[in-house]
């Protein structure tokens, strides 16, 4: 029993890594290719790029004041080959005492919401339109 028992183990037998064959295996192998060598960098660069402007999102999100600084650190990290980007982090989220004490608020009223701005500016238009029309009005009536 242990004679046949060594002899099966000892005795070569066929090997399957994969379950294709042939020109299928070549076919699936050059798939797997193309997605390692091609998708794969490109997938891993986005990646890499979306975890750099986490800090400037963040940043935007709690309207940092010094937030376009934030956004130059983070350009810098991606030259830097990402050894800034926990600088950058770190500054997102502290809180700008000094600005705080310059201006009386740790947060950028400007930043970020541009809505209010352009409909005050597209008041203002209103109002300049009205004005030139008034002034054209009275220039003719005074040439009449």
């Amino acid at each position: 029993m242990w004679v046949v028992t060594v002899v099966f183990l000892a005795a070569p037998s066929r090997a399957h890594a994969s379950l294709f064959h042939g020109e299928t295996l070549d076919s699936i192998a050059n798939g797997i290719s193309w997605v390692v060598l091609v998708i794969g960098p490109i997938i891993g660069i986005a990646i890499f790029w979306m975890v750099h402007i986490l800090p400037e999102k963040i940043a935007e999100k709690r309207k940092h004041p010094q937030a376009k600084a934030i956004q130059c650190v983070c350009l810098l990290s991606l030259c830097f080959g990402g050894m800034l980007w926990p600088f950058a982090w770190l500054w997102a989220y502290t809180k700008p005492v000094l600005h705080k004490m310059a201006y009386g608020t740790d947060v950028d009223e400007s930043h970020g919401h541009g809505g209010e701005e352009i409909i005050d500016k597209e008041k203002e238009i209103e109002k300049l339109r009205a004005r030139v029309a008034e002034l054209e009005a009275k220039k003719q009536a005074g040439r009449s």
